[in-house]
């Protein structure tokens, strides 16, 4: 396969993500195969960043039901439709501004997406933790509202627990998750020069482009194969735990 073959199957990719029904008119926006794009060595930190986002995802949709069982025994109209709007608005942004960033960080060894990451994640670190704490008129069932819930319904109270238990877990997942990409990333020689390197020459846009080099040279050598990971950055251990 030519190099020119290789770039022509990664433009012809089908978008799978999110997974819609045929029907639709709306079609999937991504193209996502972790065992496909990502180097071997990483599938297993991107698989547990992609599950995180599920979690994070699967908490806003608790965290909207508890709402609606404290808004039943007093709680305000405000935090449910802030619950509501928090769903709507974070789980696509958080997929889109945190998840896929590091998807073509280890992808492609973009400095630049790596950075991005770093910048949003850290964000979501901080919107987590005060998601968490819970405070009233925030749409959040975090610790605060849960303690003032017990004073008037102990069955809401503890629908409510469940969900600040779920931030607390999601937001403790993240600092983890945080550390450990930062590690790695700072332990493979990255930085934030790098970033600005690929911002200055325009390499942070390219990615397809290396990627179907990597294909091509590997083709070339052994026949079909990953993307290979630069070694400029280390291998996540298979056997790490967080």
């Amino acid at each position: 396969m030519t190099y020119s073959d290789s770039f022509l199957s990664i433009l012809e990719r089908v978008n799978n993500f999110p997974p819609l029904p045929q029907f639709l008119r709306i079609k999937p926006c991504f193209y996502q195969n972790i065992e496909e794009e990502i180097p071997a060595p990483h599938q297993q930190l991107v698989r547990k960043v992609y599950i995180l986002w599920m979690m994070y995802s699967g908490t806003l949709c608790m965290n909207v039901i508890s709402c609606i069982a404290w808004w039943i025994v007093g709680g305000g109209a405000t935090d449910f439709g802030f619950s509501l709007l928090w769903l709507i608005l974070f789980s696509p942004c958080s997929y889109t501004c945190w998840f896929r960033p590091l998807y073509k960080a280890f992808r492609a060894d973009s400095s630049f997406n790596f950075m991005a990451f770093f910048f949003i994640f850290f964000l979501q670190c901080i919107l987590a933790l005060l998601q968490t704490i819970g405070l009233s008129g925030w749409g959040t069932c975090g610790w605060v509202a849960t303690m003032r819930c017990f004073k008037y319904n102990v069955g809401s109270a503890i629908v409510m627990l469940i969900t600040a238990l779920l931030f607390t877990l999601v937001t403790v997942l993240m600092g983890l998750i945080l550390f450990k990409v930062n590690g790695l990333y700072r332990g493979g020689g990255g930085s934030l020069h790098r970033a600005q390197e690929e911002w200055s020459t325009g390499m942070w846009k390219s990615a397809p482009v290396r990627e179907a080099g990597f294909n091509a040279a590997a083709e070339t050598a052994q026949g079909p194969s990953l993307p290979q990971y630069p070694a400029a950055v280390p291998s996540y251990p298979d056997n790490s735990h967080w």
